[in-house]
């Protein structure tokens, strides 16, 4: 069988994709791009907002325009939280965000037999940890290692507790075993995601937390890089960051996730911290580690946000000085309390907000950045681009450089030359680096 997967959204959705076809090619079946014919067209879907939803729409029908006689295939976030919406645009079954080893078998049943049909569950009364195969899309360089599913935050603009369900963990044995394995297989990083990794292990109330995982998934695999996904900012404590910078094969990059510089905001936004305790985090992590990338989300023109308030943020994140941000304007999902707030801003206004954010954070990466040329760096190297190799260093920077040799999966010794566009370029000086 010849089957394709589209991917929107989250790590963790990649994560479940790079599973889904683990699964179904150690099955025997072939994968192929997603614009290629096949038999099964698989679409991961994400509802973190309204132009989520949108786009797997828009994706579903293109597939079904397209490929009239395939049998199409929908999981994810957007097919749990509107299960009968996905099913009237002409798919054949429709998943939510569980049971992926039941979705792959009525997928390939499906092809054999149409019989159009709806499996989604309560999220929010799961209690087990869906085991699936850790590895990542990039010719074995970076792997993703999903260790934690759920949240229970209910922020009041986001369904994803909704579609996700209650807090559930990886074994640390199991995570430590997946760790091993990707090792095995020649992966160089492993990237650890789940929809709120920082909660890893509290529904078991046994007194074990994230930064037991941390150490027992680095101490694991020492020759890897291993990289976190996004962090709750209030994880960030004293013990957390004595014991984590005690793990040199540990990247100094993290993702610690805002959303408003202002506390008025935060708290209309039902965040669990305010400023003062986001920058004790930051000021935690820059006394344990040497320069860290500490990156950011920032959502603007929330319900109800003046342009003081707005200003308030911009000045924020100057103050925590930040190596890099994603930046959104908000975007209303009905299903959620923000979606009735009064005060919603016009989308022109969010557009504006969006450009003036971006100027600053922009300048504060350009800041950050131009502060390691001179510096040698280890970067792990992907791919080709342009006559130049690209990679990463480990707090995140993108690093150009070039070779005659190939240098795909190999971590070398870099001597920064410039910062330019967002990017680092320099000059290999030793390509036999044999750290992290």
């Amino acid at each position: 069988m010849r089957f394709a997967i589209y991917t929107l959204g989250c790590k963790v959705n990649q994560y479940e994709s790079q599973a889904m076809q683990s699964l179904l090619e150690g099955q025997g079946h072939t994968c192929v791009p997603f614009e290629e014919t096949a038999q099964l067209y698989i679409i991961n879907t994400c509802s973190v907002t309204a132009v989520s939803d949108k786009k797997s729409r828009q994706v579903i029908r293109r597939v079904r325009r397209n490929s009239p006689d395939a049998v199409i295939a929908v999981c994810g976030c957007y097919a749990q939280a509107e299960p009968e919406q996905v099913a009237a645009l002409g798919v054949d079954l429709v998943s939510g965000t569980g049971q992926r080893l039941d979705f792959l078998e009525k997928c390939q049943q499906e092809v054999d037999r149409r019989h159009p049909w709806i499996s989604v569950d309560d999220a929010l009364h799961r209690t087990g940890f869906e085991l699936l195969p850790a590895g990542g899309l990039e010719g074995r360089t970076r792997a993703m290692l999903k260790v934690q599913d759920g949240c229970r935050n209910f922020c009041t603009y986001c369904i994803i507790p909704y579609t996700r369900g209650a807090l559930r963990s990886e074994p640390l044995e199991a995570a430590v075993a997946q760790t091993e394995e990707l090792a095995a297989r020649g992966y160089r990083e492993i990237v650890l995601t789940g929809i709120e990794i920082a909660s890893w292990g509290e529904e078991w109330k046994n007194g074990l937390s994230f930064i037991d995982l941390l150490e027992a998934v680095c101490q694991a695999a020492p020759e890897l890089r291993i990289r976190l996904g996004s962090l709750e900012p209030r994880i960030i404590t004293e013990d957390f960051c004595r014991r984590a910078a005690a793990l040199p094969n540990l990247c100094p990059h993290f993702h610690l996730s805002l959303q408003s510089g202002c506390d008025a905001t935060l708290k209309r936004m039902n965040r669990r911290y305010d400023t003062a305790r986001f920058l004790l985090s930051c000021g935690l992590l820059r006394r344990y580690f040497h320069r860290p990338a500490i990156t950011t989300d920032l959502i603007v023109g929330f319900p109800g946000e003046t342009e003081e308030e707005f200003a308030a943020t911009l000045d924020f994140l100057r103050q925590a000085d930040f190596a890099a941000m994603h930046i959104f304007p908000y975007s209303r999902r009905p299903g959620t309390p923000a979606d009735r707030m009064p005060g919603q801003i016009p989308n022109a206004e969010k557009e504006r907000r969006a450009h003036r954010a971006a100027e600053v954070a922009k300048a504060l990466q350009q800041g950050y950045l131009a502060s390691f040329v001179g510096e040698v760096l280890p970067v792990l190297f992907e791919e080709q681009q342009g006559g130049l190799w690209r990679g990463h260093a480990p707090n995140y920077g993108e690093v150009y450089a070039p070779s005659q040799e190939n240098l795909h999966n190999r971590v070398c010794s870099v001597l920064i030359l410039r910062q330019e566009d967002g990017h680092l370029t320099g000059s290999i000086v030793s390509y036999y680096y044999s750290g992290n």
